[in-house]
């Protein structure tokens, strides 16, 4: 009598190893691209497309410090490519959901870089709104399946979510770097009030992620960042603008209070008797 083998149920399946596979591959062109903009292999990114995203190009560019925003994020990122070699944290439904769109926004940020690289900035723009699309999506879906461990919340919850807030704030600069390049001026009466108004965007952006993420302070405190060294650039540096300044100081504000009271709206709720 025979029996037919049947396979282990501990082994990792063929799409849980593809989706592995997939995020490192994404992993290591992103490793490629960050060479490119740090100036290891090519130009920095500050010193690219004309100097068009340097941190004094335009009103809304934040201060030269606020990009060591991305060591923590590039460290996460090659975390949580490392972590989910692990069979346990990446057979889940949590990882089938993300694993994807997490390599595709590797892909997008390596892709920015380079293509920043060739100076051309309407095309970057494209890039980079896609990645906010990404990883919006993300966050949301990671929002809906909880992280089942402390580590997991830091090495993917984190990770995404200053990456979400940040890139929230550096689509505003790459647009604003864009527009200057078509000739726009950088600074004045006009590129003020238009600075305010996409702050003023931004502000709302930072609600409605509070909103549908429950207040996800991650999020909230790339956006933050960001945001503090624009005012911190505007006061402190090339182009001087208090009334930007002003802005995004407030706008930060508005976030962390949106944050707040997103993440206090289920207590809330609790307290409210329901009606039949």
């Amino acid at each position: 009598m025979t029996t037919s083998a049947t396979p282990s149920p501990s082994a990792p399946s063929g799409a849980l190893r593809a989706r592995q596979i997939a995020v490192t591959a994404a992993g290591i062109f992103c490793v490629i691209g960050t060479l490119y903009g740090t100036g290891a292999i090519g130009t920095r990114v500050e010193e690219s497309a004309g100097g068009r995203l340097a941190a004094d190009a335009t009103l809304i560019a934040p201060a030269g410090p606020a990009f060591s925003i991305w060591s923590v994020i590039y460290l996460g990122l090659a975390a949580y490519t490392i972590w989910q070699w692990r069979t346990a944290n990446a057979d889940t439904d949590r990882h089938r959901a993300t694993a994807g769109l997490a390599a595709a926004s590797m892909v997008l940020n390596a892709a920015w870089l380079l293509v920043t690289q060739q100076g051309w900035l309407e095309v970057s723009v494209g890039v980079i709104v896609a990645l906010l699309l990404v990883l919006a999506v993300l966050a949301r879906r990671l929002h809906e399946r909880p992280a089942r461990s402390a580590i997991e919340r830091v090495l993917v919850d984190a990770t995404f979510g200053l990456y979400l807030g940040w890139v929230c704030v550096a689509v505003c600069a790459n647009i604003a770097a864009t527009l200057v390049g078509r000739g726009v001026p950088a600074t004045g009466a006009g590129p003020t009030i238009a600075t305010v108004v996409v702050l003023a965007v931004v502000a709302l952006v930072a609600w409605f992620l509070a909103a549908a993420l429950d207040g996800n302070w991650f999020a909230t405190a790339g956006v933050v960042w960001g945001l503090a060294w624009v005012a911190a650039g505007r006061f402190g540096d090339e182009p001087p603008s208090a009334v930007v300044g002003l802005a995004s100081i407030l706008v930060a504000v508005v976030a962390l209070f949106g944050a707040w009271s997103a993440a206090h709206r289920p207590a809330r709720d609790l307290l409210t008797p329901a009606t039949s």
